[in-house]
């Protein structure tokens, strides 16, 4: 694979090799990229070692025609692999990495700036050997990258919930990505979600209860208690919850969810 560089990459998704444009349905917005100054330090010396850079295609969120991981060439072994869609600013994956240093753990991340300050987190947690970042648009990237039945666990917390009803296609967990990624579960592998939008989790729960290839991990797991600041559709499952992941840290994200008064949903699927 070739060396990642220390420059940032392109800050143009739609742009195409032609020269054209096409717009695709993708469930990120690449919002203001400038760097701090910290967090382009961050990048400059961490980037090399930890941002997989492989050849893009027709934008800079996916990956060219033939481009795949070596896993045991990444991680100069073949462990379990725990893959988080969405990494953010590297709470999670960065814990994990440091946490368990038997796994392998891959951070699936668009956002620059979260990528920058993943790394500085990294560094703070003693530099683990044992994580990678994808700056990839993972829907597009994993299933033509990762071999079918590569990954151990696999990650979504706290994904955008795109409320408005014309967004609803934009919506991480649909179709289009589960189709994608499931086969790339091994039999038995865990799918862990949380999210702090009731409407989500009802979405969740419709598109993931119908999938003949998952079973609940936690089929008489009570929905969370409390009452909720936003409406919980007529409907919403009693059980099937996870109760909360231990390995799941606390981001900003869901303190944002928690301080307006929103509930924590929880679920855990695993591979048959």
């Amino acid at each position: 694979m070739t060396p990642p560089s220390t420059t940032p990459p392109p800050l143009h998704p739609e742009r195409r090799a032609a020269g054209t444009t096409r717009r695709d349905v993708v469930s990120f917005v690449r919002r203001g990229e400038r760097l701090t100054a910290s967090r382009r330090d961050a990048w400059d010396r961490l980037s090399p070692e930890y941002v997989l850079d492989p050849p893009r295609g027709e934008r800079d969120t996916l990956p060219a025609d033939g481009a795949s991981l070596d896993l045991e060439e990444l991680f100069g072994r073949r462990g379990e692999l725990v893959v988080e869609v969405g990494s953010g600013l590297g709470e999670n994956i960065v814990a994990a990495a440091a946490e368990h240093p038997e796994r392998d753990h891959l951070g699936v991340e668009v956002y620059l700036p979260g990528l920058a300050q993943t790394l500085s987190r990294v560094e703070r947690a003693g530099s683990p050997r044992n994580l990678r970042l994808l700056p990839l648009d993972a829907q597009r990237a994993l299933p033509a990258m990762l071999p079918e039945a590569s990954i151990s666990e696999l990650w979504v917390y706290f994904a955008d919930p795109w409320p408005k009803a014309r967004h609803h296609k934009r919506r991480l967990i649909n179709p289009p990505f589960l189709d994608a990624v499931l086969p790339l579960l091994g039999p038995g592998g865990r799918f862990r979600l949380a999210t702090d939008w009731a409407q989500y989790a009802f979405h969740m729960r419709r598109e993931l209860d119908a999938r003949e290839e998952l079973a609940l991990v936690h089929p008489d797991g009570p929905r969370p208690a409390g009452a909720s600041s936003d409406p919980v559709p007529e409907g919403m499952p009693a059980e099937g919850w996870a109760p909360r992941f231990e390995g799941r840290v606390k981001t900003s994200f869901e303190s944002k969810g928690v301080q307006a008064g929103r509930l924590i949903w929880d679920l855990a699927y695993r591979r048959l």
